[in-house]
């Protein structure tokens, strides 16, 4: 398995020609505002604060890069879906992620996170569809799954995968909790995989 130990911020882009040219395989985390997105990628980093946790949701509206290792960069979209942004703002990041994903660059996964206390968003789903119907590798990592009990995560895990299936019906999800580490290993892992499996090329 790759060492995730050693991550470094490289920069962060607010328009789309300012992106970074693409070197290494990309890994790319996507999720709406508040979703423990920050959380995770610091954990499977190993780092407390490596990704800024906005206390204000829809804060972070820059796409940020962290090399780990000289395996990957790391990609870390702005969280959408906060009502509270102004429509210039959602413009410039929609020009902005779409103007990444339009680009030719290494993409070695995403990593689509969801709520799991919740259904699926609209957001939540019309990403999974851009993602599938664009042929991108995708997971699905479910966050804070320590709030709710073992008969609520098994609930509601049948529940997105069925919710998903609309979509996808043999995409991996990972539960996930930043609190107790569970899916840490997991997600490394199949993270790992990718990226191994992945053609420079």
């Amino acid at each position: 398995m790759l060492n995730f130990n050693q991550a470094d911020f490289i920069g962060a882009a607010g328009l789309s020609k300012q992106l970074f040219k693409s070197e290494l395989p990309e890994v790319v985390f996507s999720g709406r505002s508040n979703v423990g997105k920050s959380s995770l990628i610091n954990k499977l980093l190993n780092r407390k604060s490596l990704a800024r946790v906005s206390a204000t949701p829809g804060k972070t509206g820059t796409i940020n890069f962290f090399k780990v290792g000289n395996a990957f960069n790391l990609v870390d979209l702005p969280g959408y879906g906060y009502a509270k942004v102004s429509d210039k703002e959602k413009m410039r990041w929609a020009e902005l992620v779409e103007g990444y994903f339009a680009q030719d660059r290494k993409f070695a996964l995403v990593v689509q996170i969801v709520d799991m206390r919740h259904k699926a968003t609209a957001d939540d789903m019309h990403m999974i569809s851009f993602l599938e119907d664009s042929g991108l590798p995708y997971i699905i990592v479910l966050t804070k799954k320590d709030k709710l009990n073992k008969t609520e995560q098994t609930k509601q895990l049948e529940a997105l995968k069925l919710q998903v299936s609309e979509i996808s019906d043999d995409v991996e999800m990972f539960p996930f909790s930043a609190l107790k580490g569970d899916g840490v290993e997991e997600i490394r892992q199949t993270v790992s995989d990718y990226i191994e499996n992945f053609d420079v090329e």
